[in-house]
């Protein structure tokens, strides 16, 4: 088995840290596990991305584009800029959270006003989620990129025990308890 993951995002929203959870879990799964990351500006709200690469038999951190069995979205804009990125029988996870880019606050650029139908037609499948109010409802909007990684978490064939060893490994311990409802919550979307 091999499984290639490629998520997107604007700095802030924890993108590494999914890719984090994500890879973490794969480990624990048994599985040799590579990740790599773009920060771009990443402080200044530009554009990241991270590829987590899992399973046997591969010899590259990287993946070409159009290999992504998942890809993760935590702003949508992001989603359909990583498209290209998708196999065409791979799945979508974006998250409904609209940040508006300098360019189009500046009146350089426009937000799509079909984003919607946009996002349709780019991926066969596609969870469309409002993680930021399944955060919020959990108490901490800081949640919704583990929401996400939740909403993600069938598609990648990895069992429980590891998404909670993951989260774990991976978070302060005062806030596993909330990590963990949150990637329930993200299964349950």
């Amino acid at each position: 088995m091999l499984k290639n993951v490629m998520l997107c995002g604007v700095g802030g929203q924890g993108i590494l840290f999914a890719a984090k959870i994500i890879a973490v879990a794969a480990e624990l799964s048994g599985y040799d596990v590579t990740t790599n990351e773009l920060h771009g500006m990443a402080q200044r709200g530009g554009s990241v991305t991270a590829q987590v690469r899992f399973g046997d038999g591969f010899h590259s951190p990287l993946f070409r584009e159009g290999e992504a069995d998942v890809l993760c979205a935590l702003e949508p804009v992001e989603g359909l800029r990583c498209a290209h990125w998708l196999k065409a029988d791979g799945k979508a996870a974006v998250s409904k959270q609209r940040l508006i880019p300098v360019t189009v606050s500046t009146g350089r650029a426009t937000y799509p006003a079909d984003l919607d139908e946009r996002l349709t037609r780019s991926f066969g499948v596609l969870k469309y989620i409002d993680c930021c109010a399944i955060a919020l409802k959990l108490g901490d909007l800081r949640l919704a990129n583990t929401v996400m990684v939740g909403a993600l978490s069938g598609w990648l064939g990895l069992p429980e025990a590891s998404w909670q060893g993951a989260v774990e490994r991976s978070v302060k311990t005062g806030l596993v308890e909330n990590n963990m409802a949150a990637l329930k919550a993200g299964q349950e979307a």
